[in-house]
C-alpha cells in the first residue's frame, strides 16, 4: 500500500477520492481535476484497488472510485502501533471526528 501511495499521480488521486467521501467520483471527474489522461489514469486507478486503497463501482457506462476508508484506517492503525510506548503522541490524528474527518486541516508534508 505505502508503495502504491508513494507515487505523485497515485497520492494526488488517493486524496482526491478520501476528500470527496463516500459517495467518491467518477473516473472522468478524476481525470479532469488531476489533469491525469485517461490511458495514464486507469492504470493509476487499477493499482490502487489492486492494493485496497480504493474501490470501483460500475453505474451504466460509467466508474465510480471511492476510498475504501476501513483499509486507510487500518493502514493508520499499523503504521501508529505501539507508537511513543502507548503515549498520545499524535494529536492530529486525536482530532480525528465521527465524520472521518481531522481537525485542524492536516499539514502539509515536505
Amino acid at each position: 500500500m505505502l508503495a502504491a501511495l508513494g507515487h505523485e499521480s497515485r497520492l494526488a488521486i488517493f486524496r482526491l477520492l478520501v476528500e470527496a467521501g463516500p459517495a467518491g467520483l467518477h473516473a472522468s471527474a478524476i481525470g479532469e481535476q488531476l489533469g491525469i489522461p485517461n490511458a495514464t489514469l486507469s492504470f493509476h486507478l487499477s493499482h490502487l484497488s489492486r492494493v485496497g486503497l480504493i474501490r470501483g463501482e460500475r453505474e451504466s457506462r460509467f466508474i465510480r472510485y471511492s476510498a475504501a476508508y476501513e483499509t486507510m484506517d487500518a493502514l493508520i492503525t499499523f503504521l501508529t502501533r505501539n507508537c511513543c510506548q502507548g503515549q498520545a503522541c499524535l494529536p492530529l490524528s486525536a482530532s480525528c471526528t465521527e465524520e472521518g474527518c481531522c481537525l485542524p486541516p492536516p499539514v502539509a508534508l515536505k
